[in-house]
């Protein structure tokens, strides 16, 4: 499980290193191979273990692609998806495009969610961070059927 916030640095060859700490669970559960994406909602991309990745791949692959949500869906998330292998020094190299689409400047936020990790720009994200919030703040008694049974 992937949990925490950790700001790195990008070099100018756009090569992010995973922090220590995770290198070893990306190792064993998918050979330091994953595959990182745009987050269709949100500037920022989606870093998934290889084997995380296939299954939600898979299910999105097999959206009927005449409903124009689901194409546009699959021409997002599968379309911008590049299978990356970390390097030695545990490395990876994110494309021009997907830094472009995230807007990553040097400083970047890596966001544990669990099964997969979001990158974003580390000053966009603490502005971020301030709206969510005060979203949160917002939401007073509005919780989801899904979190109204969630134990805290």
């Amino acid at each position: 499980m992937f949990l925490g916030v950790n700001t790195l640095n990008l070099d100018a060859k756009g090569r992010m290193a995973i922090p220590a700490r995770y290198r070893n669970a990306l190792a064993e559960c998918c050979g330091s191979r994953v595959v990182v994406t745009i987050n269709p909602r949100e500037h920022c991309l989606w870093l998934y273990p290889e084997t995380e990745w296939q299954e939600i791949a898979r299910k999105v692959a097999r959206l009927p692609t005449l409903n124009r949500q689901n194409l546009i869906l699959q021409r997002l998330l599968l379309g911008h998806a590049s299978e990356l292998e970390m390097d030695g020094q545990g490395r990876i190299l994110l494309s021009a495009e997907l830094r472009e689409y995230a807007r990553l400047g040097k400083k970047v936020s890596l966001i544990g969610q669990g099964q997969k990790f979001e990158i974003w720009d580390a000053e966009s994200m603490a502005a971020e961070r301030e709206g969510w919030l005060q979203e949160a703040g917002e939401l007073d008694g509005e919780l989801s059927g899904d979190l109204a049974e969630l134990r805290l």
